[in-house]
């Protein structure tokens, strides 16, 4: 079982002590052939952080080793290593930092990642790029009592991977003793006034004088003594000056825990015992010998550290060089700052300007609105018994003296008219509404909202409307315009164009590459595209906005019928059964030998495998531009017999060939005896069918064939639809039973083929770029 780290030991300020006593706290040295152990306590490895051999647990002076406290420190808790393990991407982590870390995953697989599971403890510091790869592994990493085997991902602190520890998760690493001799020597520099205590002095505790190997436990003289008697087994036990770092003597292998580690796997970059040379996992990998690997590495490293050494005065002028660069980032950045601030300054102005001119304008009308209802408000108030016009009225009527009453009244009437003509007809003399004066802001947030540090360099990114599709889904693909990826990202956005809600906000997604698949669309809808690149904080304007309109309905996935009716010797299906090719072959002409002159052969007919019973359905199909005849539609499950068992269709509808006569009455039989609804095309052309509600002039209904055909089918209304489906343009609409199950159905003569449309989806481009 793996052996708990042990704890700090005690320490108190270090007493005078004789130079005997300083002597024997240096101890003597380790013997070099000794090896770390791994992190179960069984051995371990070395790694980074050091790779001279180990000089015992000398004191070194601050000064040697003051400038290697960066390498010292954890990434993970940003303190001094503690027991540091080896990942398998070189990177180091204290054992602890690695276990919480490893809790904080299982805890955030086991709640779902919920913000309550992701608390680590108070030691231990997870960057938020951490939880955030914790929390995408937890949704997408191992899954429980699974019968594969089960492996562990840890997200390394150090170079921000997710790192796959094995079936042995934590027990299959190794501890870096090289490492943790460093940090201990740099301690003990730290701590020079500090003395190490013994273990088992009853209180007060006495300065040790030496630390057992074997034992890992600090002593005093007394205690060592008496723990290690003389002529005893532990009197064997190998002891050193005061330390805290005690190391195995021997490196065991990890997956065979009772061999030791004698060989080193050179792809693995890791110890191994002879067993994992002969059947486990390094079998067929190149190994050397443990000393010959100590060798090689020691010689690569002493010339590495040679050669930075040698360099020294380059490596100074490139520090001068960057500070140079520092100071020129400070000033650019607060030149930068201040030219902003004058920018936004300008605009404050402005908008201060004009709100100070809209509140002036509301404050105006307000008075005029004001004083006019005051004074409407007088004049009612004239109205009144006994006060204003009304009042003065009375005292008129008491006049007694006609010549005197007529002078008066003959004005005082026309007043006491209009008075109450305006009580029939009331009318406030002003509104209370102020409409007129709503500010209209809408574009000037979108301007305010696209508002970003723009650069000449980075080009506009423009939408390409031939590789843009769609379909199930939108695929909107786009590229530069000098055909280089300058910029580091994209931002997509996209609105529903719709005539009721006129400020649809816009969605927004950020894309690494060129194209990007769009779902969640409503059908039978208009939306608008865009596309801005984006390097570092500098944005390119805005594209060309892009409209593409969604099909009707949902679409409706199926392939060719290579079962009902499917005739191989005309017709060529290919793999996918989404491709359908009629050949004018050998049998075309000796089926054409035994008809009569006016006649032509057969259409071959074949259908989809999937049937609709309800609802409105849409799919999209290519027709060949060489494609002589093709005939497309539906056609129901109860008429599907007659399809296939038609032996022949003629050029004229009179003629029939079993009759022997040729008369004008199987005209309306020709028409109402076809199985199912179906569309010609043809030489590029599409014929609208000849219908009482089709137009009489012929060339009025020949259409152009587009790129792209899709059939709408509504069963519950029981109509069908054609469309040009890169426009989503109906372009023929008609009845048809749906009483039974509709099948799609197709049919080829002469050279021709179709292509049924292809979903889209999320590998959509990557698939057709690799075709």
């Amino acid at each position: 079982r793996p052996r708990p780290p042990r704890p700090a030991p005690r320490s108190a300020p270090r007493a005078p002590h004789s130079p005997s006593c300083a002597g024997r706290r240096r101890g003597r040295s380790p013997s070099a052939s000794r090896e770390p152990a791994r992190a179960d306590g069984r051995g371990g490895g070395g790694g980074g952080g050091g790779g001279a051999e180990m000089e015992g647990d000398r004191l070194e002076s601050p000064v040697a080793i003051k400038g290697i406290e960066r390498e010292l420190i954890c990434p993970a808790c940003k303190e001094l290593f503690t027991h540091p393990l080896i990942l398998p991407c070189q990177h180091n982590v204290c054992h602890k930092c690695v276990k919480e870390i490893l809790f904080a995953f299982e805890d955030s697989f086991a709640d779902g990642g919920s913000e309550s599971s992701n608390q680590s403890s108070p030691r231990i510091r997870i960057s938020s790029s951490s939880m955030d790869r914790i929390d995408r592994i937890s949704r997408s990493g191992r899954k429980r009592n699974s019968l594969t085997p089960r492996s562990t991902l840890f997200p390394c602190p150090g170079c921000q991977r997710d790192i796959d520890l094995g079936e042995r998760g934590i027990n299959g690493l190794f501890r870096n003793f090289t490492l943790e001799t460093i940090v201990e020597r740099y301690r003990q520099a730290a701590r020079a006034a500090i003395a190490i205590m013994c273990d088992f002095c009853k209180p007060p505790p006495q300065e040790s004088t030496k630390s057992c190997m074997d034992c890992s436990a600090s002593y005093c003289n007394e205690c060592f003594k008496i723990h290690h008697p003389w002529g005893t087994v532990k009197a064997q036990h190998e002891y050193v000056g005061p330390t805290t770092n005690f190391r195995p003597k021997v490196l065991m292998c990890p997956e065979h825990e009772m061999e030791r580690v004698n060989m080193y796997c050179e792809i693995c970059r890791r110890p191994v015992c002879h067993l994992c040379k002969l059947g486990g996992c390094h079998a067929n990998h190149r190994v050397t010998t443990m000393s010959t690997a100590y060798k090689t590495l020691k010689e690569k490293l002493s010339k590495d550290i040679e050669y930075l050494i040698s360099k020294e005065s380059q490596v100074k002028a490139h520090i001068t060089q960057l500070d140079l660069l520092l100071k020129e980032t400070e000033c650019n950045s607060e030149r930068a700052k201040e030219e902003a601030n004058q920018s936004f300054e300008k605009l404050y102005d402005v908008l201060e300007e004009k709100k100070s001119a809209a509140l002036r304008a509301i404050e105006t009308s307000k008075n005029v609105r004001l004083e006019k209802l005051q004074t409407q408000v007088e004049e009612y108030q004239g109205l009144l018994e006994n006060n204003g016009l009304v009042g003065y009225a009375q005292e008129v009527l008491k006049e007694t003296d006609p010549s005197c009453f007529v002078q008066t009244a003959k004005q005082l009437h026309v007043r006491i008219q209009k008075a109450t003509e305006s009580l029939k007809t009331f009318r406030p003399a002003a509104e209370s509404t102020f409409e007129d004066f709503v500010v209209d802001i809408t574009k000037q947030e979108d301007i305010l909202g696209d508002l970003s540090f723009h650069s000449n360099g980075l080009e506009i990114p423009e939408i390409n409307e031939e590789q843009s599709k769609m379909y199930n889904k939108a695929l909107i693909s786009w590229d530069s315009p000098g055909k280089t990826d300058s910029a580091d990202i994209y931002v997509l956005e996209y609105r529903k164009l719709n005539r009721d809600e006129e400020n649809v906000t816009w969605q927004k997604i950020d894309v690494c590459g060129k194209s990007r698949v769009v779902s969640d669309l409503d059908d039978d809808s208009s939306y608008a595209f865009r596309v801005r690149g984006y390097k570092g904080s500098v944005c390119s304007p805005w594209s060309r906005e892009v409209i593409l309109r969604t099909p009707p309905a949902p679409v409706f996935s199926f392939v060719f019928d290579d079962k009902c009716g499917y005739n191989n010797e005309h017709l060529q299906l290919n793999s996918r059964r989404t491709s359908v090719e009629s050949r004018a072959g050998f049998p075309l002409l000796l089926g054409s030998e035994r008809l009569q002159v006016g006649c032509y052969t057969t259409l071959d007919y074949i259908i989809g495998d999937t049937g609709i019973a309800k609802g409105k359905h849409f799919w999209a199909f290519h027709v060949e531009a060489y494609s002589y005849l093709v005939k497309v539609g539906v056609v129901p499950s109860n008429k599907i017999q007659k399809l296939f068992h038609s032996t022949h269709d003629v050029t004229s509808p009179r003629y029939e060939q079993d009759s022997g006569h040729d008369s004008g009455s199987e005209d309306a039989f020709f028409d109402s005896s076809q199985p199912c609804t179906l569309v010609t095309l043809g030489m590029r052309k599409f014929f609208i069918p000849s219908t009482p509600a089709a137009p009489k002039d012929p060339p009025s209904r020949i259409l152009p064939l587009p790129s792209c055909l899709g059939i709408c089918l509504d069963c519950d209304r029981g109509r069908v639809g054609f469309y040009d489906a890169g426009h989503m343009k109906c372009l023929y609409e008609c009845e048809v039973d749906c009483s039974g199950i509709m099948y799609p159905a197709f049919a080829l003569m002469g050279g021709a083929a179709v292509h049924l449309e292809e979903a889209v989806t999320a590998k959509y481009r990557e698939y057709h770029d690799d075709i």
